[in-house]
């Protein structure tokens, strides 16, 4: 989901293998199963070299030996020495080395082997049955998956065993996502923000037909178009300071926050434009930022309705 604005949706990973998978892989892990790690490849190198080392003789075969062992190191080197820089797989790439300089023969097709394991699933035409692959461009983080479990504790410690606390836990992983796709490349996609809204309006109708239930099911419904429509509102008067996304953005959370009242739909509300404020003024202090500095919003609503839900979770029933 994070393209550039503008993009269109990718079909494709970066190293150009179709997506795949449950729902045309909008579900299942968060990278290319072809996109696997590449097996460290100097072992292979070296034994390549020593072959074609052992094939020769004389003194003349041996000079052309040296000059292709030191080819094969270079290019190992850049697989897994640290003198290059990072290439587009996370490997280190020498700079300023021109292929040309590697002599043919059996070292020459080593190193083609190993630049190929390097560059050629990154976007580097290769033949489609070999069997090359390279490290993916994704890096796995803990810090996201942290941050959806401490939401997802942090409601339930607040909320308690009412039927709304399933609905949250069901909600927190999808608005974890949207404020993290928003932070990388400030947008929110509708593929995430509309279905969020009906779905927690449909599941809070759910919740309030059982017992024990900590909210309002009518102001839930009001909630989403009241926050919506003032969203909208600020949208109209600066459009560049407030994008489109936000305003769908705020349906779903005006729903959430409806549910416990007005009085938590507007604390949610305002701790979103607080915490925003705050981060734009470190901006400025901090790095200089000026007044047309984007500022990816999605995050401090998602931030904000989370505050409110803590409140209302710890205030209702």
């Amino acid at each position: 989901m994070s393209v550039e604005p503008g993009a269109a949706w990718r079909s494709a990973c970066p190293a150009g293998h179709p997506l795949t998978g449950p729902a045309r892989g909008w579900l299942g892990p968060a990278r290319c199963p072809r996109c696997v790690p590449a097996v460290p490849a100097r072992p292979a190198v070296a034994s390549a070299g020593a072959a074609g080392s052992d094939s020769r003789e004389g003194s003349d075969s041996r000079a052309r030996d040296g000059a292709a062992g030191s080819a094969v190191a270079d290019v190992s080197g850049a697989v897994a020495g640290p003198r290059g820089v990072a290439g587009p797989c996370g490997a280190d790439v020498p700079g300023g080395r021109a292929g040309a300089e590697v002599p043919d023969g059996a070292a020459g097709s080593a190193v083609a082997d190993v630049s190929g394991a390097v560059a050629g699933p990154c976007g580097v035409d290769r033949p489609e049955d070999a069997d090359v692959r390279c490290a993916a461009a994704y890096r796995c983080s803990s810090l996201v998956p942290a941050a959806t479990a401490v939401s997802c504790a942090a409601l339930a410690a607040a909320v308690g065993p009412r039927p709304e606390l399933a609905v949250w836990l069901l909600l927190v992983p999808f608005a974890v996502l949207l404020a993290l796709v928003d932070r990388n490349v400030h947008r929110l996609p509708d593929q995430l923000t509309l279905p969020l809204a009906a779905a927690a309006a449909v599941l809070l109708g759910g919740a309030a037909v059982l017992p024990g239930a900590g909210g309002s099911w009518t102001t839930a419904l009001l909630g989403g178009p009241v926050l919506g429509a003032g969203y909208l509102v600020l949208f109209l008067v600066n459009p560049n300071g407030m994008g489109f996304g936000d305003v769908k953005l705020a349906l779903s959370l005006g729903v959430a926050l409806g549910w416990y009242g007005w009085q938590v739909l507007f604390v949610g509300a305002f701790a979103g434009f607080l915490l925003g404020a705050v981060y734009g003024l470190g901006l400025v202090l901090l790095r200089g930022a000026g007044r047309r500095t984007a500022i990816p919003f999605g995050p401090f609503m998602v931030s904000g309705a989370l505050l409110g839900l803590l409140l209302g979770g710890l205030t209702s029933g």
